[in-house]
C-alpha cells in the first residue's frame, strides 16, 4: 500500500522545525528514523496533512554523559547509543535495552527518541525511561518542558507531547552506587516484540544487603509499569535471597492482557519468572 497524499518538509534548524510544527499543529507527524511511522502511514493507519522530516537538524544528534546522566538527542540511532561506551559506563542498562530491540538494520536508523514519543507499551526503551525516573525534553516554539517518565506515557501509542511540539532528547539518570541492572525478555524471535519483558535494578549496601530492587515491565500494561519489589528481599545477603518471592510479589500485581500473541495467564507467568531472573542477574552484576 501506499500512503495517503501530505506535504513535506524538511527543516534545516531546530528552530525552523518548530517553526513548521506551530503552523501545523495537530496536523503534523515528525519523521526522524520512521520505523515505526512509515509501515503506519504505508498502511492508512494514520493519514497526517504534513510530513516534517528532522533528519538534517544535526544539532538533535549527539549522545552525552555527565555526572548525572546520560542525554540523547532526538536524531540518535538506536545503534549510536547502544555502541557509546561512555554512555554504557555510565548506565549500562541502555546497551542491555538496545540490543533487544528489532535487528541491527533498524537499529542503525530508527531513534531512541522516537520510540519513546512513539510510546509503544512494547518498547524496550519506554521501559529504561520508566525504570531511572528519566524524562523527556519537549520543545515548541518559543518554550520548552520537562516531562518525567511517569506522565509522559499516557496509554498505547499516546505520549501527552501536545499539537505543535517535538520531542527533541531524553535524559536517563545514572544509578545510585552498587547498583546491577539487566533487561531479559521472552519473544517468539529475537527481534520481535516481546510477549513480557523485565528490565532490573538492585541496589546493594557495603556488607552485600539487598536495600532496593525495582523492575519495569513491557507489554503487560498499556503503559510501561514499574514496581518497588524492594519488600520482598530487603535486607538479605544477596547469595542468599529468594528472587522467586520477589517474582511471585509481581505477579499479584501485573494484570496484563490476552491477545493474539499470548493468554494473560501466560503474560502473568513470565512475568513471575522473568523478575526472579532479572533480579538475580541484576544483584550479580554489583557483586562481581
Amino acid at each position: 500500500m501506499k500512503p495517503s497524499p501530505f506535504a513535506y518538509s524538511a527543516p534545516q534548524s531546530l528552530d525552523e522545525a518548530l517553526a513548521v510544527l506551530a503552523d501545523v499543529g495537530g496536523d503534523g507527524k515528525v519523521l526522524a528514523g520512521g520505523q515505526s511511522l512509515l509501515p503506519i502511514l504505508n498502511m492508512r493507519l494514520a493519514a497526517p496533512a504534513h510530513v516534517i522530516d528532522i533528519n538534517r537538524v544535526a544539532e538533535l544528534s549527539y549522545v552525552t554523559v555527565d555526572a548525572d546522566s546520560v542525554q540523547v538527542g532526538a536524531l540518535a540511532r538506536h545503534a549510536e547509543v547502544e555502541h557509546d561506551d561512555p554512555a554504557y559506563d555510565a548506565l549500562p542498562l541502555l546497551r542491555q535495552a538496545l540490543r533487544l530491540v528489532a535487528h541491527p538494520v533498524i537499529r542503525n536508523r530508527g531513534t531512541t527518541v522516537g520510540s519513546l514519543a512513539h510510546a509503544d507499551p512494547s518498547g524496550e526503551m519506554t521501559a529504561v525511561l520508566a525504570l531511572t525516573d528519566g524524562t523527556v525534553t519537549a520543545a515548541r516554539a518559543g518554550s520548552t518542558r520537562e516531562i518525567a517518565a511517569a506522565d509522559f506515557f499516557l496509554g498505547p501509542l499516546e505520549s501527552c507531547l501536545e499539537p505543535g511540539e517535538l520531542a527533541v532528547a531524553a535524559r536517563f539518570p545514572r544509578l545510585p552506587v552498587r547498583s546491577g541492572c539487566t533487561f531479559v525478555e521472552v519473544a517468539r524471535r529475537h527481534g520481535d516484540y516481546a510477549v513480557c519483558g523485565v528490565a532490573a535494578v538492585v541496589t546493594l549496601d557495603e556488607g552485600g544487603l539487598v536495600v532496593s530492587a525495582r523492575t519495569a515491565y513491557i507489554s503487560v500494561a498499556p503503559t510501561p509499569l514499574v514496581l518497588d519489589l524492594t519488600e520482598a528481599v530487603a535486607g538479605r545477603a544477596v547469595r542468599g535471597v529468594d528472587w522467586a518471592a520477589a517474582g511471585e510479589l509481581a505477579g499479584t500485581q501485573v494484570d496484563p492482557e490476552a491477545d493474539i500473541h499470548a493468554t494473560a495467564d501466560y503474560r502473568r507467568h513470565l512475568a513471575r519468572v522473568l523478575t526472579g531472573r532479572a533480579l538475580a542477574e541484576a544483584a550479580g552484576r554489583v557483586a562481581a
